[in-house]
């Protein structure tokens, strides 16, 4: 699943960037400009994502926060309580060569999603994936700055809930999930609304068990976007079983977590 030649995150999209094909080394060296430390790693840790999308080289960088101060920083262990409460997202473009640059867009709609592998846990993901949020906005900037020597950040403003955000809560004796944050934007470049479909169920992503995990990756490519960047954490498990969620994205008495 590991390809030996990645394209730069947004090459299949048009308005942002020409396709590049580079190879891993020098497009590591692009992104490892940023200072921003938990992307350091990424490749080291990319076995942790895969599982949930096909291997890919970030284009930009993302910082998750929670109301609570607690940051996402690619595979740190952070405790339910202080995850309760919607994150705020933000993107950047690490300074790089103009050749390498890859352009930010205040005009399209990002999306953003989690998705947890290891439900109800990571020796037996019967229910993975289990979708925890997937929400949409434009990004908003007050740096006029576009020059690819300099950085530039985007905050991702007032996201629309297509799946509301539901907090983790892996059950007791399940040991620790993986939390997967994603990035897309829209494979064609548009700058029209989305029309994202909405699973019919947070288990699997409304889609029919085979025995196979199913979850973000194949809902994306249904609905024409491509991952741009991700992030994710460790959480330990809770010292109570999660209340159960009853909704319009669950089956009557079915545990998210």
């Amino acid at each position: 699943m590991v390809q030996k030649q990645l394209l730069l995150g947004l090459a299949a999209c048009p308005l942002l960037g020409t396709a590049t094909v580079l190879p891993k080394d020098d497009a590591q060296h692009t992104i490892l400009n940023s200072q921003n430390h938990y992307l350091k790693d990424v490749y080291s840790v990319q076995q942790d994502v895969v599982e949930v999308i096909d291997d890919f080289l970030p284009s930009l960088l993302i910082d998750v926060k929670w109301p609570s101060s607690k940051h996402a920083k690619l595979g740190n262990t952070l405790k339910p309580k202080k995850l309760q409460d919607e994150p705020t997202i933000s993107l950047s473009r690490p300074p790089s060569s103009d050749e390498l640059c890859t352009s930010l867009a205040a005009n399209i709609t990002y999306t953003v999603t989690i998705s947890d592998p290891d439900a109800p846990s990571r020796d037996d993901p019967k229910w993975s994936e289990m979708c925890h949020w997937i929400a949409t906005g434009l990004a908003d900037s007050n740096d006029t700055k576009s020059s690819c020597s300099s950085p530039l950040t985007l905050s991702l403003t007032d996201l629309q809930d297509v799946i509301p955000y539901y907090p983790p809560g892996p059950p007791e004796k399940t040991g620790k999930h993986r939390y997967v944050f994603l990035v897309f934007a829209p494979a064609n470049g548009t700058t029209d609304a989305l029309n994202l479909t909405k699973p019919a169920d947070r288990r699997h992503w409304g889609y029919e068990y085979d025995g196979e995990r199913v979850g973000v990756q194949k809902w994306s490519k249904e609905n024409g976007l491509v991952p741009i960047v991700y992030v994710y954490v460790y959480q330990i498990e809770l010292s109570m079983t999660p209340a159960l969620e009853v909704s319009s994205h669950s089956k009557p008495g079915q545990a998210v977590v």
